[in-house]
């Protein structure tokens, strides 16, 4: 039977793995109470530029820090989803916190994935590629790749050069970006493309199938912060400052 969605994969995989993204992001939209907006302290001097310079009205700053913070929280998720849905094209599977994201069965194979091109630092990316060789020392007939899902430019290419000061080459190591990485797996050059032609109905295909009561309900913190500012007069913003800094000299006052 032919696949509605791509050829990669199996419909139900697919399905398997946007439900598992759902998941993900109805349990950070649920999370956001009062409580859970405070726990990393909010820039509150930010916030206060951000209303003045970018003309947003308090409520909808607050609520847009919100969304940040949701979508800080999701970033990760994003890279899981990759990683599961190449998992399920035949001949691989997913690290399972091994050390690695993705492998061949037959360990010709292993990848560290990324989701953006930018989301290491110099130390970071020399403890990668000190992985990574490691696996290409103990796995002679194994490729090794640092793969970009989101990369500057379509590439394969040996991954050499100075990190942190020092000179890193091995002869089985490479970096490449996401598109080339599908590719390579699937045997189709455009897998990525296809996935992202077919994910919007792949996704409302699933969201006919879940129940209204697995939806994310509305988060709390924004109401919960009004509710404060009934009896304390204060602005919606003072009220965020004075929660999250009221120990500061002289922000008692507020």
């Amino acid at each position: 039977m032919e696949n509605k969605y791509v050829d990669f994969i199996s419909d139900e995989h697919f399905l398997y793995c946007i439900a598992n993204l759902h998941k993900a992001y109805t349990k950070a939209k649920n999370n956001i109470t009062k409580k859970n907006f405070y726990s990393n302290k909010v820039d509150t001097i930010k916030l206060t530029f951000d209303a003045k310079f970018n003309e947003i009205d308090e409520e909808s700053l607050i609520q847009a820090e919100i969304l940040r913070q949701i979508d800080k929280s999701i970033n990760n998720s994003i890279g899981t989803f990759h990683e599961q849905i190449l998992s399920g094209m035949k001949g691989f599977e997913v690290g399972n916190f091994s050390g690695f994201d993705i492998k061949a069965t037959d360990d010709t194979l292993f990848a560290d994935i990324k989701n953006k091109h930018n989301t290491m630092n110099s130390s970071s990316a020399e403890a990668l590629f000190q992985k990574l060789s490691r696996y290409a020392d103990d796995y002679k007939q194994a490729k090794c790749y640092w793969v970009q899902i989101l990369a500057k430019n379509s590439f394969c290419e040996l991954w050499k050069g100075d990190i942190n000061g020092k000179e890193y080459s091995h002869s089985r190591v490479y970096k490449i970006s996401g598109d080339q990485f599908y590719a390579m797996l699937s045997g189709n050059q455009k897998a990525l493309f296809q996935l992202y032609k077919n994910l919007p109905i792949a996704i409302n295909d699933y969201l006919h199938s879940v129940k209204k009561s697995e939806m994310a309900k509305e988060n709390s913190a924004l109401n919960e912060i009004k509710s404060e500012t009934e009896t304390s007069k204060r602005t919606i913003l003072d009220q965020v400052t004075f929660e999250n800094y009221s120990y500061y000299l002289g922000f008692d006052k507020l």
